[in-house]
Order: structure tokens, then sequence, then C-alpha cells
């Protein structure tokens, strides 16, 4: 989704929703499941409303 939406920008690390989503798949080896991955970029993203 974040490459999706950025396009070869949603790979670049300067910006936050490509740091959110190499989070989260690190995140993945930990926490498990896709739907776990989702409420984790979603919960990063809410915080820096």
């Amino acid at each position: 989704a974040c490459v999706q939406i950025h396009g070869g920008n949603g790979y670049a690390e300067e910006y936050v929703a490509s740091r959110i989503l190499v989070d989260a798949r690190v995140l993945s080896i930990f926490e498990g499941a896709n739907e776990i991955q989702a409420h984790v970029i979603a919960r990063r993203l809410l915080e820096q409303v």
C-alpha cells in the first residue's frame, strides 16, 4: 500500500510512510500476522497526527 500510494518514494527512507512500512515488516518477525502489522502502522500514523 505504501508503494502504491507514494510510488517509488514508498521505498525512500527519508519519508515517514516508508520508515513505518520498514518498521512494520521487522515487527512481523516478532508479532506475526498481517492484521497486527496493519494495527502497528495505523497506531504509528495516528501518533503523528
